[in-house]
């Protein structure tokens, strides 16, 4: 599960609130009016302020991004910007909670219908991450039908969603056919990962043609990122499998606190900053010529669940839980070291300790940006908790970046004797929508 490759910085790919329904005139992508009124406007900017125990929510922020901007975090409850060179939700500073939702393309979906819902997505997306309403509340404008919106995220601030979309290998070969003429585009490095010693994967659990990660601050508000992607795609494409999350497991700058796994240990000590604009050229961003053209400048993307066997690992002593990982429970530091963010001494490690194993200095370098989140989804027939780490893991090419970590950690790990990886999943992110009137995949299937 990769405690070192942690996410510890967010990218500069936000800004703080804007005004309800943002500038007069202002249209959606595809050249729809933005009609719809911003949710915060039910509660009032001092209202939300107040709600959220937040000061300051800060300035009006443009709804786009130059790759030149300063960073600045989002105010708590602001806006992340949608519209930039890269996907939102990738090396964006980490939320607290997720909604993340595989979906497969239904068999009765053609590539106009494909297409149709992908510029439907970008617009509600859109739309969601600026604090509004999708669509402009009523289907149609008829009062007799349903509306555009669901209405349970009405009077929530944005609380920094971000929705960041990916392509799975089924949608450019399904079981030998390829259905929208996709197949000579899909990216040598969209590889169909290998069975890792140890896996236990749930087919219900794994795989999808497209993938949706929403994160925010508000569960509700990722839940209803979700909800209305779906409902709009309803008939194109089915949630194959979902997963929530909670409980961070990144940082999201370098003074903030270290946040803790469900084991109790610090995780997210060294991972590649979002604001390290040269480790992300390095190691997250694919670059122009590393394959198909409408990846240049995304990314790839592992999703893991990893099952922890926390009623063992309860009963485990301490001092052979700090083994396991090669770091102290309390400070967090590396064995023969005094504070967590000190360099570690990997040879002072015990030879299957997980840091040790896990670590950049042990894997030629690869590193991977990592933006993991915690679950528990009750108990199973024995009375155990189904828990764990929902492990999300983007990189340049994941031939380099987890394959050949996941092959190291799954012959060797200590940690295997407490985990087992449950469900497995692949896509291929591509850039960012860069302004209004595009679309997700527009590269890919305009």
């Amino acid at each position: 599960m990769d405690a070192e490759q942690e996410q510890q910085n967010g990218a500069p790919d936000h800004g703080t609130p804007s005004p309800r329904g943002g500038e007069p005139g202002a249209r959606e992508p595809g050249g729809a009016a933005g009609g719809g009124f911003s949710r915060r406007a039910v509660i009032g900017w001092a209202g939300a302020g107040a709600a959220l125990g937040a000061a300051g929510v800060g300035s009006v922020a443009a709804a786009t991004r130059r790759e030149e901007d300063a960073p600045a975090p989002a105010a708590a409850g602001g806006d992340v910007a949608f519209f930039g060179e890269h996907q939102s939700g990738i090396a964006t500073p980490v939320q607290d909670r997720l909604h993340f939702a595989a979906f497969d393309v239904s068999a009765s979906a053609t590539r106009e219908s494909l297409v149709r819902m992908l510029k439907e997505w970008t617009r509600a997306a859109a739309a969601m991450t600026g604090g509004r309403e999708v669509g402009s509340g009523a289907a149609s404008g008829l009062p007799q039908a349903p509306p555009d919106d669901t209405g349970e995220a009405l009077g929530l601030p944005a609380s920094r969603l971000t929705l960041t979309v990916g392509f799975g290998p089924g949608l450019f070969d399904k079981d030998g056919v390829d259905r929208f003429g996709l197949k000579a585009r899909r990216p040598e490095a969209l590889i169909d990962l290998p069975r890792f010693k140890g896996d236990n994967l749930d087919p219900q659990r794994s795989g999808g043609d497209l993938c949706v990660q929403a994160c925010a601050d508000d569960p509700q508000v990722a839940v209803h990122a979700i909800r209305n992607l779906a409902r709009i795609g309803m008939g194109t494409v089915n949630i194959r499998w979902s997963q929530l999350g909670f409980g961070k497991t990144s940082s999201t700058t370098p003074d903030a606190q270290t946040p803790r796994n469900m084991m109790g240990f610090k995780d997210g000590t060294h991972n590649i900053a979002g604001t390290d604009a040269a480790a992300l050229a390095q190691h997250v961003w694919v670059a122009p010529g590393e394959g198909p053209e409408w990846m240049t400048g995304g990314s790839y993307l592992v999703a893991r669940r990893i099952r922890m066997h926390i009623e063992t690992w309860d009963r485990t002593s301490l001092k052979e839980q700090e083994d396991v990982f090669g770091r102290t429970k309390g400070e967090g530091a590396a064995y023969g070291k005094v504070r967590e963010h000190d360099a570690p001494d990997l040879d002072a490690m015990p030879g299957d300790a997980h840091v040790r194993l896990a670590h950049p200095d042990s894997n030629g370098g690869h590193m991977i940006l990592r933006r993991g989140f915690s679950f528990t989804d009750g108990t199973d027939g024995l009375g155990r908790l189904d828990a764990g780490l929902f492990f999300l893991a983007y990189q340049r090419d994941s031939r380099t970046g987890f394959v050949p970590l996941q092959q190291r950690l799954a012959a060797s790990d200590a940690l295997n004797e407490y985990i087992q990886h449950v469900g497995s999943a692949h896509f291929a992110c591509p850039a960012g929508v860069r302004k209004p009137g595009e679309w997700w995949g527009q590269a890919l299937l305009g």
